[in-house]
């Protein structure tokens, strides 16, 4: 494949369909329901918004994606970049942003003005040329690690709501036989569809609760029913105040894309062969496309935050498959799944969501984050990504170690002699400078008052 930039891919000239494609493309989609369903909800919330409005905000969302974004560029135009998907670690700090007098669309357009500025002054392929191996594994370990011991936790408790604990303890173990035997017959792509299969029969079989309730349809395509006053959001058009209220949300959930990008293409570049250099995802390239994608989502009408897809680019990475192929699946259940309804009833049936993330997302990162931290060097400044993100969050983790490794006091020291200045310390202690700035300005600092809230109150 010989990737065509900004220029018009075709199917079956440029790229074909491999059978191997639906593996992301379903994955794909039961992550994109799941995680907008997240996002929407953490804004339905605060906001008084019903359990109808999120579930309607999230298919017109789909669509969004699907035929604007996802078949359009990573289909068609620029099949190097990733698909544009969900925010998922910002998703915890969404009550925090509308308690500050943040507005959804306030928020969108301006991660998608930073974004795509970082994206076209490639500032995301500079900060990924500056993490090293042993960074990048901590990182990779440290999320697939939280990631996993999350998804078990939220089992455990779907299950003990309706005092069937024991049902989560048999998805859960019957999923890991499966994988192990799935990684002996090198099959482990087939992992999501038929971990989920094997997840939804046996919640069935023992009894576990389910019903659709979802009916066909199509969501309202007006942007002004959206942010009107009284329809949709009922915020109304944002205010000067409402964007100085998000910008160090916005900062934060900016400087956030780049270990998640980086991530995603080193798991490709563990899992696909080495002569396939040309079709690794373009950092910068998914940027640009994450930020248009949110801008455009966000003044639709749309709640979703967007950054690399993950569900789609890590099967997509054990399949071995390029892009723009998958995408094109995606896209098509995509606007399936948000005109039947039906479909995302079962996408988000915990069993079958946690089955999903476990074996598609978090297991394949502590692997690839295994492969890269095997030397003593590497393992160095994996312990410290993973003992600093544990202390405030991967942002933290990942700017930190960056510095330390490049000014080479840990990691491997003959790497950070062959750096300019400029690399060495000058831009990691800037980076970390500013994010630090910015998280403490919000208040994430384990102990530590929110600089705006004290600054409030001395104002009061």
């Amino acid at each position: 494949m010989a990737p065509r930039r900004w220029r018009p891919n075709l199917p079956f000239r440029d790229y074909r369909f491999e059978y191997e494609d639906w593996v992301p493309a379903m994955a794909a989609t039961i992550g994109k329901i799941v995680m907008v369903a997240a996002v929407v909800a953490a804004f339905a919330g605060p906001l008084g918004l019903s359990n109808d409005f999120v579930i309607e905000n999230v298919r017109y969302e789909m669509l969004i994606a699907a035929l604007l974004f996802v078949v359009l560029f990573s289909g068609f135009l620029i099949p190097t970049a990733n698909l544009a998907g969900t925010h998922g670690p910002l998703i915890p700090l969404i009550p925090l942003i509308v308690a500050s007098g943040g507005h959804p669309m306030a928020l969108g357009i301006m991660v998608g003005v930073l974004g795509f500025l970082l994206g076209v002054l490639r500032g995301g392929s500079l900060l990924a040329r500056l993490t090293s191996d042993g960074v990048c594994g901590g990182l990779l370990l440290y999320l697939g690690f939280i990631g996993m011991t999350s998804q078990i936790k939220s089992l455990f408790a779907w299950a003990n709501g309706f005092d069937m604990g024991y049902l989560a303890f048999v998805v859960v173990l019957a999923t890991i036989v499966l994988y192990a035997y799935l990684e002996h017959l090198r099959a482990r792509w087939l992992a999501i569809p038929l971990g989920c299969a094997m997840a939804a029969l046996i919640a069935f079989a023992l009894g576990a609760p389910f019903e659709f309730h979802t009916e066909p349809g199509i969501p309202n395509l007006n942007p002004m029913y959206w942010w009107g006053e009284n329809s949709g959001w009922q915020l109304g058009l944002p205010q000067l105040e409402h964007f100085v209220a998000v910008a160090p949300f916005a900062v934060l959930a900016v400087a956030m894309w780049s270990p998640d990008f980086l991530g995603h293409r080193i798991f490709q570049q563990l899992n696909y062969p080495h002569k396939a250099q040309k079709v690794l995802m373009n950092i910068d390239d998914t940027m640009c496309v994450a930020a248009a994608r949110q801008a455009v989502g966000t003044a639709l009408g749309g709640g979703n935050l967007a950054s690399s897809w993950g569900t789609y680019m890590v099967p997509a990475a054990i399949a071995k498959r390029p892009i723009p192929a998958g995408a094109i699946l995606t896209g098509l259940l995509c606007v399936v799944a948000a005109l039947w309804g039906y479909p995302m009833d079962l996408a988000i049936w915990p069993p079958v969501l946690s089955v999903a993330l476990m074996v598609g997302v978090f297991l394949p990162l502590l692997e690839a984050g295994m492969q890269m931290t095997r030397e003593g060097k590497t393992s160095q400044s994996a312990a410290i990504v993973i003992f600093s993100s544990a202390l405030v969050n991967p942002v933290f983790g990942w700017s930190l170690t960056v510095l330390l490794d490049n000014l080479g006091l840990i990691g491997d020291k003959e790497r950070g002699k062959g750096l300019g200045h400029l690399q060495r310390w000058i831009i990691p202690l800037v980076m970390f400078a500013v994010l630090c700035g910015v998280m403490a300005a919000i208040g994430m600092f384990p102990g530590v008052p929110a600089l705006v809230e004290s600054f409030r109150s001395l104002g009061a």
